[in-house]
């Protein structure tokens, strides 16, 4: 376990991972960051497809679903590829699906639908009461606490993330701590402009960072040993936010078997609005010897 502080991403050099080039009508290209996992995070390349759909949107139509799969590794050394079908453009929505392709092979896709605001029934499920993120410390300092260093998955991404409840180290070390809960305040370390889309593919990108978490957190596992991997993804959009701003993402994991772990969260702004919804299955697999 290595000390990586000074070797994550910015903020800046995030947002312009996010800003894709457009190579051809309805076609884009994507990097990745020079520092990061050997595979490509799976948050990234959700919001970079995101960020390809909803630029071939009418103004005015923010995304409000998306679903997508993880089909394949995705390689960090070399471009990645979005390809953007047109699906509709009715009167109230637009449907867009994205394919990711490296080497010549789709990597990923996603399907998005964007939707004009319009006057309508509304209600939300209540925040959970917990602390305050200024009463909470980050989870870099309670990894150097348990280790002595950060481990380099907690330094890489510019996102600040101030856990309420124990870690997956933690439950490791004191089974009473295990539960199905995962609740995380977060936000990007810096300011974001005031581009609503923008805002919405970087909560894409957090949305995968801690979301699995909860299923080790069930069963007292840290990441040692235990092989994780996004599969599908899908998230709906209910209101606007800001990713500078702190965000309660409240998650927990329903379940577990065959490998398979579900997880769902619910993002919160911290007066309380219900702003996002999420739900992934990811892959789990621990050592066979384990019980």
């Amino acid at each position: 376990m290595t000390d990586a502080t000074d070797e994550g991403q910015s903020l800046t050099q995030l947002l312009d991972i996010l800003d894709l080039e457009p190579i051809e009508v309805n076609i884009f290209r994507g990097r990745s960051p020079d520092v990061g996992p050997q595979r490509v995070f799976g948050g990234q390349v959700a919001g970079q497809a995101l960020v390809a759909a909803g630029r071939t949107v009418p103004e005015g139509r923010p995304v409000h679903s998306l679903h997508a799969y993880f089909i394949r590794p995705g390689d960090p050394t070399v471009p990645i590829v979005y390809e953007v079908d047109r699906v509709r453009d009715g009167r109230s929505f637009s449907t867009r699906r994205v394919v990711a392709i490296q080497h010549g092979k789709a990597i990923f896709t996603l399907s998005a639908s964007f939707h004009g605001e319009e006057p309508g029934l509304s209600h939300a499920e209540p925040m959970p009461d917990v602390a305050a993120p200024e009463e909470l410390r980050t989870a870099k300092e309670r990894m150097r606490a348990l280790f002595g260093a950060t481990p380099a998955f907690y330094d890489w991404h510019p996102f600040e993330l101030k856990p309420v409840g124990a870690l997956s180290f933690e439950a490791q070390r004191d089974p009473d701590l295990r539960t199905r809960s995962n609740r995380v305040w977060l936000k990007v370390d810096g300011d974001v402009p005031d581009d609503p889309l923008l805002h919405v593919c970087l909560m894409t990108y957090a949305s995968d960072m801690t979301l699995l978490d909860s299923v080790l957190l069930a069963h007292g596992r840290g990441l040692e040993g235990t092989f994780m991997a996004s599969l599908d993804h899908a998230m709906w959009f209910h209101r606007p936010f800001r990713t500078d701003d702190w965000l309660l993402y409240d998650q927990e994991s329903p379940s577990a078997s065959n490998g398979l772990g579900l997880a769902r969260g619910l993002v919160y702004t911290r007066e309380g609005e219900l702003v996002c919804s999420v739900v992934q299955e990811g892959l789990v697999r621990v050592p066979q010897t384990d019980s």
